[in-house]
């Protein structure tokens, strides 16, 4: 029966609901007064939506709740944390599913999609956020006051979670981590209270939600700062393979020279060879150089003038754009896909090891590998935004982000469905890609595509250690922003945890999660492993 029609034909009074670790154990009053207290839909297994509610663009993981909220309001997150923990349920939460990595298995689901309201005050230069907006929501709104945001690459990933832990953006090096720009959180507390949080309402609380906010709480808006950037110089140089080597080189060299104003990255993808593909990508293996320059677009001409000395493109797209076309600048896929993904955090890196990351994802990699290498730095490197208030980013002292990122063949949706067919990996790829790449036979694929999801998980990790032991002397930490996958089943889970932070950090953001979260009511995410080491890290299941 849907659970709204259950409401209906209960009209008794609530009754005190004894603690249980499903919502079956659940009375039907208590989910009749569910139903009563919240605006939006609550589903229960077997309701129609329910699958869709639960799916997000991670498709190798997928929840399995008891129960699911679909919030519309702050007043539907209170009343959903109140019942789970009236039935002593867990609660993970899900906006666009983008940093998915452990999917809940029985508890409460709050989706979060439904609360997408986003005002923009001119004069103030800020943006107010509800939880489930999207960056292509906020540069759409900001952008007829000549503003911007501090977005990341992929228009449809949600605010929340991005900022949460740290937000490495197109305009990074220039104003920082999206982070340093957060004015105000509005939070709802693991004992259902809804909080205004501010540097000067609760500074510790604040400051630990800023990069190492996920699991103190469910976020239901968020107010920040924008930045005057109307328009970009940027876009992509694109080298092909016998130009690679000499591509990395020239990169490293130059990204030592760059201002701050220049923000960059280089990916190296093996393109499959399918049809669906334009010609100049097809079964090829390339190096992209994305770039996004807040100067003038003449001084961006000279500043590229090393990179573009390496030799012929396969393209050059670098141009004068309106900030809200900063997403062409790395084009990620928008289509939901099954993936894992791993990182870290470098103090430095030369040539010979990052040629050597290369050979190993490469073409002749077993599975397809699509590496990028952010260059950090700039004010990412400054302690606190504009208002001087410093949040809990680590590793801030990195100068290079090296992310790795697998597709994960007969994953989807964390069912046993088979890998995507060729007609939909060519949809998905689209002319450009990014970031992330989908399933795929080709080069890169390897055998690991015909074989079951645990088999081709493993083949990945495998690949994706064996990569990051080449950048070893330079390892520093990881990027919370950049895990991707069920990473708490790891044997080195407690490492993984440890690494987002310095051991300082680490302590007392355990101690936080402690003091607020006692029982672990949100669990699943990198920050609770460290509420006393006694739970093993799960993933950025909440507010992605």
């Amino acid at each position: 029966m849907e659970i709204n029609d259950l409401a209906r034909t209960h009209h008794a009074p609530a009754t005190p609901a004894t603690p249980a670790t499903s919502a079956t154990a659940a009375t039907p009053a208590a989910l009749a007064e569910l139903v009563r207290r919240t605006r939006g839909p609550v589903l229960v297994p077997g309701d129609d939506g329910y699958d869709t509610e639960r799916s997000g663009f991670q498709r190798a993981y997928r929840h399995r709740p008891d129960v699911i909220v679909g919030a519309e309001c702050a007043g539907d997150v209170v009343a959903a944390v109140r019942f789970a923990r009236a039935q002593g349920l867990p609660v993970a939460v899900q906006a666009t599913g983008h940093g998915l990595s452990a999917a809940i298995c029985g508890g409460l689901l709050i989706s979060t999609r439904r609360m997408a309201g986003v005002r923009v005050d001119a004069a103030a230069r800020t943006a107010r956020v509800e939880a489930g907006v999207v960056w292509g929501q906020v540069v759409e709104a900001a952008a007829p006051y000549g503003l911007a945001p501090l977005n990341g690459s992929s228009p449809g990933v949600g605010v929340i979670s991005y900022t949460l832990g740290g937000g490495v953006g197109v305009l990074a090096r220039t104003y920082g981590f999206a982070a340093d720009r957060v004015r105000s959180v509005d939070l709802v507390t693991a004992d259902a209270r809804l909080l205004h949080i501010t540097a000067d309402s609760d500074p510790e609380l604040f400051r630990a939600l800023l990069g190492g906010g996920h699991g103190l709480g469910v976020v239901t808006a968020m107010e920040f700062g924008l930045v005057p950037v109307a328009r970009l110089y940027g876009g992509q140089l694109v080298f092909g393979g016998e130009r690679i080597d000499a591509a990395l080189a020239a990169y490293l060299d130059w990204t030592a020279t760059v201002p701050d104003e220049l923000t960059s990255s280089l990916a190296l993808i093996a393109y499959p060879d399918l049809p669906q593909l334009p010609e100049p990508l097809r079964g090829r293996y390339l190096a992209q150089i994305r770039i996004a320059y807040t100067g003038s677009a003449e001084e961006g001409e000279r500043l590229v003038a090393p990179l573009r000395a390496v030799g012929p493109r396969v393209s050059d797209e670098l141009r004068e754009m309106p900030y809200a076309d900063s997403h062409t600048i790395h084009r990620d896929p928008s289509d939901p896909h099954a993936y894992d993904g791993d990182n870290a955090l470098l103090s430095g890196l030369d040539a010979a090891a990052l040629h050597r990351v290369a050979a190993l994802t490469g073409p002749d990699a077993p599975v397809m590998c699509v590496v990028q290498l952010n260059h950090l730095g700039g004010a990412m490197a400054k302690r606190g935004g504009p208002d001087e208030v410093a949040g809990s980013v680590g590793h801030r002292d990195a100068r290079f982000a090296l992310r790795l990122l697998s597709p994960l063949p007969g994953a989807e949706a964390g069912d046993d469905l088979g890998a995507d067919t060729g007609d939909e990996l060519g949809a998905r790829m689209g002319d450009g890609l990014g970031a992330d790449a989908p399933d795929a036979d080709g080069p890169g694929s390897g055998a690991a595509s015909s074989e079951g999801p645990g088999a081709a998980l493993a083949t990945v990790r495998a690949l994706h250690a064996e990569a990051l032991a080449a950048v070893a002397p330079w390892r520093i930490g990881r990027s919370v922003n950049f895990l991707f996958g069920s990473h708490g089943e790891r044997p080195d889970a407690a490492e993984v945890a440890r690494s987002v932070h310095d051991a300082d950090e680490h302590r007392r953001l355990a101690g936080l999660k402690a003091q607020h979260d006692p029982e672990s009511v949100f669990r699943f995410h990198p920050s609770g492993a460290a509420a006393a080491d006694r739970t093993p890290v799960v993933g950025t299941t909440v507010h992605v």
